[in-house]
């Protein structure tokens, strides 16, 4: 193991720009071992996510040497297990955080030097933009810089593979070897800008002006209705700080048609009547001023988007996250906004498109082991299969790939929603498209709800999550939990217990998980018996793999809303008391547990 000495020399040996390099000096002249050791290691780890991390100078952080060391890498990997990977070629694209510009350059110079051909976006993209352009293009892999709805001072680092979806394992695996493999960065890099290069003109093609337009077009085809049977309602529209503006205000121009009696609308005459854009919020700011987290999750998120819906007397709020794959909806329902969970939309969107297959039996729709169990019993009563998978969209996307065409439609309760003839990911402006369209037909989503809880039973959630950013803590929740599970409830019996971090599943035979195990990765889900008011509770516990969170997603069944929520709020509070009561583990404040 290197020492600290040696790890802060190494990285002044290696790391040629000024304003990281400068940090780390600082940092050694001023002797602040500890946050030099935060900085310098344990070095930042490639997975199925990719990369994400404060940007920072160190191993341990996001920045451009971390981003060089990691392209040569995945370049080298490309080179060993995918056939003509140069022609091929890579996809990069960026989103409006800081840096993002220079991580995305660095990259293409990379793949550059190396000779592969870079379909480079040389404009913010949303995320869905990369996979979409892979399976378009038939490129080798595609790099999204982004970090989602993460933090300002947060950037990341996000690989598709050849097939369009997230990569999975063993993929990463592999892929980190070969970073190790080529850490040194490789000399004489020609950095691009603003989509120019010095390398031969032809291996670097700014790939925006022929593809944005024609996934925006892709767009247009998802639609069920007619263009000029849409009564499409009004919405106000936050795009968070990000880049989902533009994305969606050109693809709802496609679907909509100008009134016949005002012969002087254009398209975007009509959209701007039924779109109203938060401006505080409409263009990418890095600094994210106006929230303190740029999720439509987090409480407050929406609050500009609710002043101005009160305004304008409008009852839709719709929102992307930051790069756009996720979608939130709230509704004024009795005078009060109502936010949608995740499972709710993904919910209503999965039933909205079961009601335009005529030819059920043998369509599938994919849902993720965390959320709603809601949608299997629409598809128990109404003839369509409901598949779970791992939680997220690498297991989603690439099990959508495995059965192809009989996959419809497949969502996660974390605001995602993937659209497979369009792309193979979540993707929140295509699922707003295809929301808006269905509210054009239903008197409102909320009044729709309640219509389906009304048939299938009502399924009441309680999802939340406590920050703790120390791993000791985190893992002695999870010991806790497996240690004294059976006399957790008094008045419920636990009917079945999995286990994916162990590998154990009291639900199947051989007493073996169905889905994946990964011991690194803690994720435990209990049953719970009904009693007299409701049919049960199912609850999932997991510990994040991108924030420093630990998740909880519990759910309860009943015929009858209050007791579903009666149900579910006792369950969450007795989680909480049993295993959550450190006081460095922080709630969500979502939930009145009092």
């Amino acid at each position: 193991m290197a020492t600290l000495r040696e790890l802060w020399e190494e990285w002044l040996r290696l790391d040629m720009r000024p304003k990281t390099r400068v940090e780390i000096q600082r940092l050694v002249e001023h002797g602040d071992t500890e946050e030099l050791e935060r900085r310098l290691r344990p070095r930042i780890s490639f997975g199925t996510a990719g990369l994400r991390a404060r940007m920072q100078a160190g191993f341990a952080r996001m920045n451009h040497l971390i981003v060089i060391q990691t392209s040569q890498g995945l370049a080298e990997y490309l080179l060993k297990n995918v056939p003509d990977a140069r022609d091929c070629g890579i996809v990069i694209g960026r989103d409006g955080r800081s840096d993002s510009d220079l991580f995305a350059e660095m990259a293409a110079a990379v793949f550059l030097a190396k000779r592969f051909k870079v379909w480079y976006f040389r404009k913010v993209v949303h995320t869905p933009m990369v996979p979409f352009t892979i399976d378009e293009l038939g490129a080798a892999v595609g790099i999204m810089i982004t970090a989602s709805h993460n933090p300002g001072w947060d950037n990341g680092y996000k690989v598709y593979g050849q097939n369009g979806c997230q990569i999975n394992s063993p993929e990463d695996k592999s892929i980190a070897a070969h970073i190790l493999d080529n850490l040194e960065p490789m000399e004489n890099l020609e950095p691009i800008h603003n989509g120019r290069s010095k390398h031969d003109p032809a291996l670097l093609v700014d790939v925006g002006v022929a593809l944005i337009p024609k996934y925006w077009t892709r767009i247009s085809d998802l639609t069920f209705a007619e263009p000029y049977s849409l009564k499409l309602p009004r919405f106000v529209y936050t795009a968070m700080h990000g880049v989902g503006l533009s994305f969606l205000h050109e693809s709802l121009k496609r679907i909509v048609v100008c009134d016949a009696r005002s012969k002087h609308m254009t398209q975007s005459d009509v959209v701007h009547e039924i779109m109203y854009i938060v401006e505080s919020q409409a263009m990418p700011d890095p600094d994210f001023p106006t929230v303190k987290y740029p999720n439509p999750e987090e409480q407050g998120a929406l609050d500009l988007a609710k002043e101005m819906a009160n305004t304008e007397g409008i009852s839709l709020i719709f929102a992307n996250d930051p790069d756009a794959d996720r979608f939130a909806v709230a509704e004024k329902v009795a005078g009060e906004w109502y936010q949608f969970t995740g499972d709710q939309v993904g919910v209503l969107l999965g039933y909205y498109m079961s009601t335009f297959n005529s030819h059920l039996k043998g369509m599938t729709m994919l849902t993720s082991a965390v959320s709603s169990q809601m949608l299997a019993k629409i598809g128990e009563v109404e003839g369509f299969i409901v598949e779970e998978t791992l939680t997220g969209f690498k297991w989603l996307g690439n099990r959508a790939m495995e059965l192809g065409d009989r996959v419809i439609y497949a969502y996660e309760e974390a605001l995602g929603y993937m659209l497979p003839g369009i792309v193979h990911d979540k993707d929140g402006v295509a699922a707003a498209i295809l929301f808006l369209e269905a509210c054009s037909r239903w008197q409102s989503p909320w009044s729709k709800l309640q219509e389906l809880y009304e048939k299938y039973g009502y399924f009441e959630t309680r999802n939340t999550y406590w920050r703790c950013d120390d791993h000791e803590v985190v893992d002695s929740v999870f010991a806790k939990i497996r240690q004294n599970l059976t006399e957790f409830s008094a008045d419920r019996k636990l009917e079945r217990f999995r286990d994916l971090t162990n590998g154990t599943d009291s639900g199947t035979e051989d007493n073996q998980p169905i889905l994946p195990t990964d011991p690194n990765t803690q994720m435990i889900t209990c049953w719970l018996s009904g009693n007299e008011h409701d049919d049960g509770v199912r609850f999932t516990i997991r510990a994040s793999g991108t924030e420093p969170k630990v998740k909880l997603y519990l759910e309860c069944q009943s015929r009858s809303q209050a007791n579903a929520r009666i149900g579910a709020s006792e369950i969450l509070k007795l989680i909480n008391a049993t295993w959550f009561n450190d006081k460095r583990l922080v709630l969500e404040k979502k939930y009145d547990l009092s």
